[in-house]
């Protein structure tokens, strides 16, 4: 998240706004201050978190809350793994505020830039299938409601709400703390190898099934997927991680140097992109090492781009590649960035994208200069056709209409946000669309 003079933008540069005015309250008791003065004015209010959604979903044309200032822990408990965090403490700060008390977060995606309550809002997920998105770590919230008042969801208080509030999109309140169930700190090993993409596909339950945690890659206009499979041991593990020098070249030089300049050529003169992808291939994904889970799961991303990403039925992960594939090859388009392929364990929160439902996910990019519309939409159509659920954090074209088909508890969603917020005060242009006026 920027900003420049007033306005305020997104990490992908796919959304910014201008708000009426900016406040960074740095307690709980000052969230709820920005609150009831918005009411008082007639003005919604919305938190922004690092701004790494690539949709609309935390635009705050009025008052804008940045959560910068509310970091830290509230309550540890190593017995029991339950922590509270802070709603804006960023996902990169959690391991160092943990591992005093010997803990980990069960799971995390592969960026850490967010903040805790902005990645349980948009459904973040990281990929093994025994093992929910982030907002099914979450044991218990406490929201500031439309009227200003304190609202604490847990085990014990006001639990009938928890599947609703731990993936809310923003819509039901602003989040002060955020308790999640974490696990015994473990360290993690990793493989990443290149493999003909025809076997990893003919193979992919098997692989999936496999370890604990699996996910591939595929650049167009190559044959190869890039594997990355990750088994979890105890933490007393000896750790044998990655040279820093091979990790700078790997990670700093060539995923985010090199593939820069090569992306903004690629807008240019679009047949470098296949030759490019080819020698990435061959230069990258084949290491092996052992480490902190965090370390392993997490990794830098500093060329800018934009996202779209569906969740399928597991079962219906490998024809919808296959037409992703053959579309892109059909159209000669030239694609720069690689298709992601994960897995989740299915969950119970209302909204998240794998709510009943074991499932994998299909993620497709574009350099943020290059315009994704012709090639996202054409790649939506396929997702959609084999019972897809966007990311709400990730580009997507589909309505409340669309979106109530898709999701169960989807009606359940609109009639909590219709007793928590009658006025929509934490409403905006993007939750008018996914959720209804």
């Amino acid at each position: 998240m920027t900003r420049i003079g007033g306005t305020w933008q997104n990490w992908g540069r796919s959304a910014s706004v201008r708000p009426v005015r900016v406040e960074r309250p740095r307690s709980p008791e000052g969230v709820q201050r920005a609150v009831v003065a918005a009411a008082s004015q007639g003005l919604a209010i919305k938190a922004v978190g690092a701004g790494h959604s690539f949709t609309g979903i935390a635009v705050a044309p009025g008052v804008l809350l940045e959560l910068d200032d509310l970091q830290g822990l509230v309550a540890a408990d190593a017995a029991t793994g339950r922590v509270t965090l802070l709603a804006g403490t960023r996902l990169h700060r959690i391991p160092g505020l943990l591992a005093p008390y010997g803990l980990a977060m069960q799971n995390l995606g592969d960026i850490d830039r967010q903040s805790i309550s902005g990645a349980i809002s948009t459904g973040t997920h990281g990929t093994g299938a025994g093992y929910g998105g982030l907002a099914a770590q979450v044991v218990g919230i406490t929201l500031v409601t439309a009227a200003g008042e304190f609202l604490r969801i847990d085990e014990v208080q006001n639990s009938e709400l928890l599947p609703a509030v731990a993936l809310g999109l923003g819509a039901l309140g602003i989040i002060v703390e955020v308790t999640l169930q974490c696990v015994p700190a473990f360290v993690m090993h990793a493989i990443d190898e290149p493999a003909p993409l025809d076997d990893v596909l003919a193979t992919l339950d098997e692989r999936v099934a496999a370890s604990d945690h699996f996910e591939f890659y595929w650049f167009p206009h190559t044959d190869v997927a890039l594997t990355k499979r990750q088994t979890r041991l105890p933490e007393s593990t000896v750790r044998q991680p990655l040279p820093i020098v091979g990790k700078w070249i790997d990670e700093t030089l060539l995923s985010n140097g090199v593939y820069r300049v090569v992306c903004a050529a690629g807008q240019v003169v679009p047949a470098v992109t296949p030759p490019f992808s080819r020698l990435a291939v061959r230069l990258t994904g084949n290491r092996e090492y052992t480490d902190l889970s965090n370390r392993v799961l997490t990794q830098s991303r500093t060329v800018r781009f934009r996202e779209m990403e569906y969740a399928l039925p597991a079962e219906n992960v490998v024809s919808a590649f296959r037409a992703v594939q053959a579309l892109i090859a059909q159209r000669g388009w030239r694609i720069e960035f690689p298709i992601e392929v994960r897995f989740a364990a299915e969950d119970d929160r209302w909204l998240s994208t794998a709510h009943g439902r074991a499932s994998g996910y299909i993620a497709v990019h574009r350099y943020w200069r290059a315009d994704p519309t012709v090639y996202f939409e054409a790649v939506e159509e396929i997702m959609l056709a084999h019972g897809g659920r966007p990311h709400w954090g990730k580009l997507h074209t589909l309505d409340a209409e669309q979106l109530r088909g898709r999701y169960p508890r989807f009606d359940d969603f609109l009639a909590l946000r219709d007793r928590l917020d009658p006025e929509r005060r934490f409403g905006n242009r993007y939750l008018e669309r996914v959720l209804g006026a």
